[in-house]
């Protein structure tokens, strides 16, 4: 009986600090998330703002990011986005009119997984952005930003309102679970061969005893 307690003390150990292992680890590996929009989703602006920009937690990367910024069927953002500090920042085309705007969003986040998500705003009045009016957007433009921005997430983004929600697809850590799985499997070995070495010990006390 002396000889299993250590043992089964060294398991119950070790699951302890496999358990520790993985709960720790499940902090970082979680994604970026929005924390505000401007303007805010659901917001009324008085005229059509000169950018829209997507603040988030962390640093999104450049690389992969896309806006889309539509009314009227139209979209009327220009050029590619900026990555200033924590902010996604998204220039608008000068004339763009007064009405409802969608704001389609997809960047990728710093543990390197694309996140997304929409907002809306209302503008009352159109861009008084110098300018000699509404340039038509270029195919290539268009295209390439639509095809960076898939279906919006299903958490929209705003002041007030819930980030996105994390991507299903987020990685299990796997290699926690292996370091874990050594560790155990290391301890159970180190325990299984104290238990023989005493085993032993104790055969040779009682032959010497014997004699």
């Amino acid at each position: 009986m002396r000889t299993i307690r250590p043992l089964l003390a060294a398991v119950v150990a070790a699951l302890a600090f496999a358990s520790a292992l993985l709960f720790s680890a499940a902090p970082a590996s979680a994604h970026d998330v929005a924390e505000s929009t401007a303007p805010a989703d659901g917001a009324t602006v008085a005229e059509v703002p000169a950018s829209v920009s997507i603040t988030f937690n962390n640093r999104p990367l450049a690389i992969g990011s896309g806006v889309t910024v539509t009314s009227g069927g139209e979209n009327w953002a220009d050029g590619p986005v900026e990555i200033i500090d924590s902010q996604a920042v998204q220039k608008l085309r000068t004339g763009a009119p007064a009405g409802e705007y969608t704001v389609t969003w997809r960047v990728v986040s710093s543990d390197s997984h694309p996140i997304e998500g929409t907002f809306k705003f209302t503008a009352t009045a159109g861009s008084t952005t110098a300018g000699s009016g509404p340039a038509a957007p270029s195919p290539s433009a268009t295209s390439s930003t639509s095809a960076t921005v898939p279906s919006a997430g299903t958490a929209p983004p705003g002041t007030g309102t819930s980030a996105p929600a994390a991507d299903a697809s987020q990685p299990f850590p796997w290699s926690i679970v292996v370091i874990a799985v050594v560790a155990v499997a290391l301890v159970i070995f180190l325990a299984v061969t104290a238990r023989r070495k005493l085993a032993a010990s104790d055969e040779e006390n009682t032959r010497d005893s014997a004699e």
